[in-house]
């Protein structure tokens, strides 16, 4: 969503902005519970920004943009929106499920895995990665692809290994 630095929030305004947040964790088949949990805040503020209410701490849209994978931008009146980068690119973001069928290499590395499953959590990703990395022919990646694993990594690198 777009502000201009001249608008009001006004409700609907704050309507629109509810619901793109409820698309978006409705097409990521994320509930609103672990979006809340995520976003660190309570279901109920949760549900208050995908209601639209305008008295939402901005703190609250912004974190829940995040968990998302979206982003706020504000605009000067005269200026022009910027091109969001595709959401597989956006560098540093994780997201909640990566699809295995947008990654192609790590749909190769988790061979063994159930075919019904089509998605992973960030640890299940990462660990897939580092586990097969002998495996993985990281130049032949995507850009998406790559920027994710390193993503993985920054996350990932320094939590000690699950037994």
């Amino acid at each position: 969503m777009t502000l201009r630095s001249n608008q009001a929030i006004e409700p609907s305004a704050a309507a629109r902005l509810g619901k793109t947040l409820r698309t978006r964790r409705k097409a990521l088949r994320i509930t609103m519970v672990a979006a809340a949990e995520a976003a660190g805040m309570s279901r109920v503020t949760w549900h208050r920004l995908e209601k639209g209410e305008a008295s939402v701490a901005w703190a609250s849209v912004l974190a829940a943009a995040a968990v998302l994978g979206l982003s706020v931008q504000v605009i000067e009146e005269a200026g022009q929106a910027s091109a969001s980068p595709p959401l597989q690119a956006m560098a540093g973001w994780v997201p909640l499920h990566i699809p295995l069928a947008q990654f192609p290499g790590l749909r190769r590395l988790a061979w063994q895995v159930n075919e019904e499953l089509t998605a992973l959590s960030p640890r299940e990703a990462y660990g897939l990665y580092e586990r097969n990395a002998r495996h993985l022919d990281e130049a032949s990646l995507s850009d998406p692809e790559r920027t994710l694993l390193r993503a993985l990594r920054a996350l990932f690198a320094d939590a000690a290994p699950r037994v």
